[in-house]
């Protein structure tokens, strides 16, 4: 096993276009880190230069104590499992799994230990002998991570290796490589598009935008406090309400653009006293949107007319108007409200967040 350590890595391609700006990153040895972000922000990029299969512009990446700028990948002691499983047809299970330590020139009694206990370690045992064309989706990926462990390389990479199975496999895949981290603890680095793998499997999350780092911490810094409004409406399902107006003076209530004014009971964060009279983005977690005693509206409360509401089954969401911006409330199973009825909500105060209405960074 081994740390891996970016500094100030950048990849720019034909045209001057900059894909990654400024990275700096430290995965400690054992670490179980997720790169998530939109299509097309850099995080597959970054993760083949970490492989090598794609030179850097400028800065270092280092695994261990050794740079690797320009060291070839055979040459890194990385195991990488790609998105398209990338397996040989014409192979079976057991060549496929065997095939890196052959080419490595092992003792076919050596690679017939290794091969043995990594399809024992992921169930393969019975499916030594198929070839690809006879496995389903989740044998594959099993195929395609048995090829990396049966290696046992310093650090793992993973591209989005789940985004071809159904939400039940993914689920369970999920649940295997968790388990499989546990047993073998190496150093990990894996990209999804998917928050829910994200916040499931990630020690720590680096949520890239444009190239840029985000923020990094763990899935519950990443989701309870939130550096920016495209952390806080990327994390989240559904995404965090951001709405755009004015904290008044006392600090007591919201004035929501071209919308109601919205009683908040007193903000007690102390971006709330450095936003006080001026612009910015009030920032709270549907479920942290609570249904008001009574149906009265008062100084506390205010009536969100209903556009729609969506059955989640453990949980309803009601997708309100303020205005012209909206408002998500989660409400519990049994509590299902038409369109146009008049919910009367509160926004709990101690988890209210303030963002600078220029920047979109958190205001602290």
């Amino acid at each position: 096993m081994a740390t891996l350590t970016l500094r100030a890595v950048c990849k720019t391609r034909h045209a001057r276009q900059q894909v990654l700006r400024d990275i700096d990153l430290d995965v400690a040895d054992g670490e179980f880190v997720v790169l998530v972000g939109p299509s097309g922000c850099g995080k597959s990029t970054l993760l083949r230069m970490t492989a090598g299969l794609e030179s850097i512009t400028s800065g270092d990446i280092r695994i261990g104590s050794r740079i690797v700028n320009q060291v070839e990948p055979q040459d890194r002691n990385v195991a990488m499992v790609f998105q398209s499983y990338a397996l040989y047809p014409h192979m079976t299970v057991a060549q496929n799994i065997a095939f890196g330590l052959r080419m490595r020139g092992m003792t076919p009694e050596k690679v017939r230990e290794r091969v043995a206990a990594t399809a024992q370690m992921l169930s393969l045992d019975a499916l030594l002998e198929r070839k690809p064309h006879a496995l389903s989706g989740g044998q594959r990926q099993r195929v395609a991570m048995g090829r990396a462990i049966v290696r046992e390389p310093a650090l793992f990479l993973f591209d989005e290796p789940l985004s071809n199975l159904d939400a039940k496999l993914r689920s369970q895949m999920r649940a295997e490589i968790r388990n499989l981290h546990t047993r073998l603890g190496t150093t990990t680095l894996y990209v999804t598009h998917d928050q829910v793998e994200a916040m499931t499997l990630a020690q720590r999350i680096v949520v890239l935008n444009q190239g840029r780092v985000e923020q990094i911490g763990t899935p519950e810094q990443i989701y309870e406090r939130p550096q920016s409004t495209f952390v806080a409406s990327f994390m989240g399902a559904p995404a965090m309400n951001l709405l755009y107006g004015r904290l008044s003076d006392d600090r007591r209530h919201f004035d929501v653009n071209d919308g109601p004014r919205i009683a908040i009971a007193g903000a007690r964060d102390s971006g709330a006293a450095i936003m006080a009279g001026r612009e910015c983005v009030l920032g709270i977690r549907p479920e942290h949107v609570m249904l008001a005693a009574g149906g009265e509206e008062s100084d506390q409360q205010i009536r969100l007319p209903v556009d729609a509401c969506e059955m989640l089954g453990a949980d309803n969401l009601a997708f309100g108007s303020l205005g012209k911006q909206s408002l998500v409330v989660r409400l519990p199973y049994h509590r299902r409200p038409t369109s146009g009825e008049l919910l009367g909500v509160t926004l709990l105060a101690g988890q209210l967040h303030f963002f600078d209405a220029q920047s979109g960074r958190r205001i602290a």
